[in-house]
């Protein structure tokens, strides 16, 4: 069913919608005449690499400087991409990574190897699922440009601030994901768009109902600045991003 759902809901989003890319690739373009699209190895279901397709919002070989992770004050970004990034207009490509079955709708969100072969134990259970479009943590994450707008180092920023808490939401739908649960986090994505604290309240509701530890609700919530924390499976926060 999940599949079924996919396919369809992927197939009628890139009908409805490719008017509107054309729009925003031909923008893309425009800037420096390069490709409007990022293709780039992406760790997928069981480990297996694919090529994400992404709307291109950095400039050309933005990949090749060895920072995975991205500020809202990152350099690399174009002024095209600054307003795709800020709308998560990059994310709409994916229906065809959806539509090939190699992503979900619904997903723990696809990383980079590097990323990956950082994971603990416990979180290679991510891995066990497709790739998502969304999930509660991008809900919760959406900012993340933001969180890491002044930081010296992103990438180890990322990995003791946010990485700890996307980890371990993205195990609870491992854990307790369904049907039921992926139409819940698509209409929190569309109310993000419009109201991020109703949506955060609404992801609050879902992690209560599915008896997550308070932790992880108090840190979803984000009404409290983000602090240092290990990633599951792991009681050492990272302080290197060596295996």
């Amino acid at each position: 069913m999940k599949r079924a759902f996919d396919f369809f809901v992927s197939l009628m989003g890139l009908l409805a919608l490719s008017p509107f890319l054309i729009v925003i690739c031909f923008l893309i373009w425009l800037q420096d005449f390069h490709s409007p699209f990022y293709v780039a190895d992406r760790v997928g279901r069981f480990g297996k690499l694919f090529k994400m397709v992404k709307l291109r919002s950095m400039v050309v070989n933005a990949d090749k400087s060895g920072v995975d992770s991205t500020s809202s004050a990152d350099r690399r970004i174009t002024a095209v991409g600054r307003i795709v990034r800020s709308y998560k207009l990059d994310e709409f490509s994916q229906l065809w990574n959806v539509l090939k079955g190699e992503m979900s709708l619904v997903g723990p969100r696809p990383n980079v190897k590097r990323e990956t072969d950082l994971y603990t134990q416990e979180e290679q259970r991510l891995l066990t699922l497709k790739p998502g479009i969304t999930d509660l943590a991008s809900i919760v994450f959406a900012d993340e440009g933001e969180i890491l707008k002044d930081s010296r180092d992103p990438d180890i920023d990322y990995n003791q601030l946010i990485r700890p808490w996307k980890s371990r939401l993205a195990l609870v739908y491992v854990d307790q994901g369904g049907f039921l649960l992926d139409l819940q986090i698509i209409w929190l994505t569309v109310l993000a768009i419009l109201s991020r604290s109703r949506a955060l309240e609404g992801v609050e509701k879902v992690l209560k109902e599915l008896n997550v530890d308070t932790e992880v609700i108090r840190v979803a919530r984000r009404l409290e600045p983000l602090k240092p924390a290990p990633p599951p499976g792991s009681d050492q926060i990272v302080v290197s991003r060596s295996v």
